[in-house]
């Protein structure tokens, strides 16, 4: 998996590339918890191929990171990524923006 992290100020982009499993899970945990003043989270998964229970529970903790007041956008997911999200319930937490 690759991550790209693009921050200006309390806005942050992060692109996720490859698969968010298990075994990748710990390597996006790692960069969401270094962005405790970002309150502006916009999560690009046009290139994620595949999310597990791992990868939510990681979209759980940039939840608590960004707070109550702030956002979480989702752009460009797959449609098998977006109905991963849809069934969990994260969709009434994320902001997910039609491709």
């Amino acid at each position: 998996m690759t991550i790209t992290k693009t921050l200006n100020g309390s806005e942050c982009i992060l692109t996720v590339e490859g698969r968010l499993d298990a075994e990748s899970a710990p390597k996006l945990r790692a960069v969401v918890e270094t962005l405790d003043e970002v309150s502006d989270l916009t999560l690009d998964f046009s290139r994620l191929l595949y999310i597990s229970s791992a990868g939510l529970r990681v979209l759980m903790i940039a939840h608590r990171v960004v707070g109550e007041d702030g956002k979480i956008r989702v752009i460009h997911a797959k449609d098998v990524i977006r109905t991963v999200l849809e069934m969990t319930g994260f969709a009434a937490v994320l902001t997910i923006e039609d491709n």
